[in-house]
């Protein structure tokens, strides 16, 4: 039975400043949220509006020597903000998987699919390499990709952007992580393909407790994933509801205009 009450993620009054040497932008002010064990929360607003930033925050991945980043961010009571690089590299990939939205970014070009998603699992788990592999070919095989075998053999060139979104999924959720991020999980992807995703990202953290932070445009999906939801805008959190109050009685100006902004099929009149 999953605690929804137990916290995986909390921000707290979270701040990211990008240094200049005319001075600092201010890119995130004061964000404070927390995702539950098991739970989606999905965190939507226009491009620009601090979605990735605040995603790149936890994960430590931006520039220390260009941003400054103040509050406080926790992983199952741990601190985050503070932590080592190297500190850091033991929590991604085991703690915190992270979605890209561009694959191709996610890959080293001249390792096999089969070496990065072995060595991924060999680097955070004590299994041998035979039984990473067949991990790997069974992660592959629950995203519906065919001959997982023959997959592992291919180079991240030979595949569409589609099955290289789809391997990264798989990637990602395979170490069962306490927290998953995914940041537009379904770009590229054709309409069955994204249902399947969907599908086991809603698998996984049913299964496993898994927590999701949710990033995404597409408000169908947000409608359809998570249960709770955060518009952000210029930086700040402008709205928090849970996922129904949110569609059916929208409070802030902006969250109005977004969900005005859905684009609907127009009825077809009989002839």
């Amino acid at each position: 039975m999953i605690n929804v009450q137990e916290s995986i993620l909390q921000i707290e009054n979270l701040h990211v400043q990008s240094k200049k040497p005319h001075g600092t932008t201010s890119l995130i002010q004061d964000v404070s949220f927390e995702v539950g064990r098991g739970q989606i929360v999905g965190l939507i607003g226009e491009s620009g509006c601090g979605k990735t930033v605040t995603s790149m925050s936890i994960l430590h991945m931006l520039d220390r020597k260009t941003t400054d980043v103040t509050g406080s961010i926790t992983l199952k009571g741990r601190e985050l903000i503070g932590l080592s690089e190297r500190e850091m590299r033991s929590i991604r990939g085991k703690d915190i998987s992270y979605i890209m939205q561009n694959p191709m970014n996610s890959f080293t070009p001249v390792w096999t699919i089969g070496h990065q998603l072995i060595e991924t699992i060999r680097q955070h788990t004590s299994v041998s390499k035979r039984q990473a592999k067949a991990k790997a070919m069974d992660a592959l095989a629950q995203m519906n990709l065919p001959q997982p075998d023959k997959l592992l053999n291919k180079y991240p060139f030979e595949l569409s952007g589609g099955m290289l979104q789809r391997v990264m999924i798989a990637m990602a959720a395979c170490m069962h992580p306490p927290l998953l991020i995914a940041d537009e999980p379904t770009t590229a992807l054709d309409v069955h393909t994204q249902k399947l995703v969907l599908e086991h990202l809603n698998h996984i953290r049913h299964e496993y407790g898994t927590a999701i932070l949710l990033i995404t445009h597409d408000l169908g999906v947000i409608a359809e994933m998570a249960d709770q939801v955060i518009v952000m805008r210029q930086g700040e959190i402008v709205e928090k509801a849970e996922v129904l109050e949110l569609f059916e009685n929208p409070k802030h100006d902006y969250t109005k205009k977004l969900l005005a902004a859905r684009p609907s099929i127009p009825a077809v009149c009989p002839i």
